[in-house]
């Protein structure tokens, strides 16, 4: 299999893409041919463990590993979960279920790829004779740092700097990075917002210059973020893992179309649904869950892709996003694959701030995706009434999602003729990660201290603490540099040394 840019370039294998996180012009790479799961295939799923399914999904893209070797691998990565399945998916009511994806250990989504990626990386880097260090950059909105630099700690001829938006994530995000032990890690809060963040770390992979002096260094630059396919491509594999777990578990036949509702920021955990729906798996609608920053709504609704506008730090913190990076994916499908057309929309978006696409491609999109989103009272409202009718506690992320899904099904179900199909809410991280916003959701009563937060959820739900978090209470602070963003590349050289 080989990999293309979105914005053109020469055709890559996987493990360069892998490498290179990047393609030509600040595009993103695709594969050149999407891969398909027939039905003897789906079907032949059902009976493996999660690992197996992630496997036999990822060596449809990475077809250059050695398949025993992957299977070890995503054993060995998987092994570090909490919950022998780790991506359980559980029965709320008859058509609603939720794809729990925080049982990893960061408590979050970005564990089921960045588990992976580290053995992913180092076996491309063995397959392309590549000797000097791999520098790890990553701009995070909370949870792929920690994952980031928990998946990388101690790897051989690896480094993993990054970066995040010092008043823009949670204090239980920041705790666990700024605590985060490894002699081959540094972390740096930023004076700005996620978007920030992104766009000095994505400047740093466009510049020659920068490249080169970190060549002169002997280190290679890579990304952990999903702007790296070798992060997007482990994701998918759980849509298929979900549907199949549906039909062992008796709630659909094979081949019923399946909803799925996923919290969205950076776009790549509901690309990933996408892929999967391209691929062969009966998918339905994707829902494009967001928040107060609704960018992706309005896009999908209007076809209008701005960026300027009000920026808004929320309880659901990992979705204050105004530039998704992985959407440049979907436009190039869309658009017929014409990386000239992707070319010139980004180069919009980058000045004058906006871009619109064609009315065709609107209605494309408007066969798969449906796009709401919640504000901060939607937000509460519905993690209290959740909890309320079903003893569950959901993190404010999958709240959101939570809304926007209900919304969605109500009006199908207001349909006349409509196809109703079980919804699949995929969840992003566990309650104890954002404990302030969650028990504020819960009982109306604000906490200050994130552990005062967590010892009072655990009172009203019962729901077990992970271990992680818990160990998290007595540990100092190793990294306290705080820079502009005009800084970053500087704080990056400092970090590599000479």
């Amino acid at each position: 299999m080989k990999f293309i840019g979105t914005r053109g370039g020469t055709p890559v294998s996987g493990a360069e893409a892998i490498v290179r996180g990047m393609a030509d012009g600040g595009g993103l790479f695709v594969p050149e041919v999407i891969p398909s799961v027939s039905a003897e295939e789906l079907n032949a799923m059902l009976e493996m463990s999660y690992p197996e399914r992630a496997a036999f999904i990822i060596a449809k893209f990475f077809d250059e590993f050695p398949p025993d070797e992957l299977l070890h691998a995503l054993e060995a990565a998987y092994s570090q979960f909490e919950s022998d399945d780790p991506a359980p998916l559980v029965k709320i009511e008859e058509g609603l279920f939720i794809l729990e994806l925080f049982h990893g250990p960061t408590c979050a989504f970005k564990d089921m790829a960045l588990t992976v990626l580290p053995y992913l990386l180092r076996k491309s880097c063995d397959l392309l004779g590549i000797k000097e260090d791999v520098l790890i950059l990553a701009a995070t909105s909370g949870d792929t740092g920690k994952a980031a630099l928990e998946g990388f700690r101690d790897a051989k001829g690896i480094k993993v700097a990054v970066f995040y938006p010092e008043e823009g994530v949670s204090k239980m995000q920041k705790m666990q990075m700024v605590t985060q032990d490894g002699e081959n890690v540094d972390v740096v809060g930023v004076k700005g917002n996620f978007d920030d963040c992104q766009s000095a770390v994505k400047k740093i992979f466009r510049s020659k210059e920068c490249t080169d002096k970190l060549k002169e260094r002997g280190v290679l630059l890579s990304s952990a973020n999903s702007i790296n396919i070798g992060r997007l491509v482990p994701q998918i594999a759980y849509y298929f893992s979900a549907y199949c777990d549906l039909v062992t578990s008796g709630q659909i036949q094979m081949g019923d179309r399946v909803d799925f509702a996923v919290p969205t920021g950076n776009f790549g955990n509901i690309l990933a649904g996408y892929y999967a729906k391209c691929m062969g798996l009966p998918v339905g609608t994707l829902v494009c869950a967001s928040n107060r920053n609704n960018v992706l709504t309005d896009f999908f609704n209007k076809g209008t892709y701005d960026k300027k506008r009000a920026f808004f730090r929320t309880m659901s913190p990992s979705m204050d996003i105004l530039v998704s990076s992985n959407l440049e994916r979907l436009l190039f499908e869309i658009s017929g694959r014409d990386s000239a057309l992707t070319v010139e929309r980004m180069k919009s978006l980058a000045s004058p701030g906006r871009y619109s696409i064609r009315a065709e491609e609107l209605k494309a999109l408007a066969s798969t995706f449906f796009a709401g989103y919640a504000g901060e009272e939607d937000t509460v409202e519905c993690v209290y009434e959740f909890f309320e009718e079903f003893n569950y506690p959901l993190d404010t992320h999958t709240g959101v999602a939570m809304h926007v899904a209900r919304n969605y099904c109500r009006k199908r179900a207001e349909d006349v003729g409509a196809e109703q199909r079980p919804m699949v809410v995929v969840s992003t991280a566990s309650p104890y990660k954002f404990p302030q916003a969650v028990y504020y959701a819960l009982t109306g009563n604000d906490v200050k201290d994130s552990f005062k937060g967590i010892k009072r959820i655990h009172l009203i739900t019962a729901m077990k603490v992970p271990e992680s978090l818990k160990a998290l209470r007595y540990k100092p602070p190793r990294f306290k540099t705080v820079v502009t963003p005009d800084k970053i590349f500087e704080e990056v050289l400092n970090f590599v040394g000479e």
